[in-house]
């Protein structure tokens, strides 16, 4: 009984630690794939910009299909917004509510945010 006791309390306390690591550890590695995957997003519209001089619109789901963006319905998606002047923001839309990962082409680098530009 003794035994059974220690062994259920050690268990309990490692998924204690485990939990609190994971949510301690840094974006970049809980989220790296998302990041990895936005950052291509981010290549193909700097090239986009630099082609055409000017930022896909929002509406376009043709060009942001070809630029890389999945439009397929899911829990979890990557939304893209431009001011329609030089900025754009990335944000990875989970749920209703935030803050959500987001990448903002004035800070250039990814944050847990919420949107600062509206469509």
């Amino acid at each position: 009984m003794k035994k059974t006791l220690i062994i259920i309390t050690s268990i309990l306390l490692l998924i204690v630690i485990s939990f609190t690591i994971y949510w301690n550890l840094s974006i970049e590695i809980t989220r790296k794939s998302d990041i990895e995957f936005g950052n291509k997003i981010i290549q193909n519209i700097e090239a986009y910009q630099k082609t055409n001089g000017k930022l896909p619109e929002n509406n376009d789901p043709e060009t942001l299909k070809k630029l890389g963006f999945k439009m397929e319905e899911s829990t979890i998606h990557l939304d893209y917004a431009t001011d329609n002047k030089d900025f754009f923001e990335l944000t990875y839309l989970e749920g209703f509510d935030g803050p959500y990962l987001l990448w903002n082409s004035k800070d250039r680098k990814w944050t847990i945010d919420y949107p600062k530009i509206s469509k």
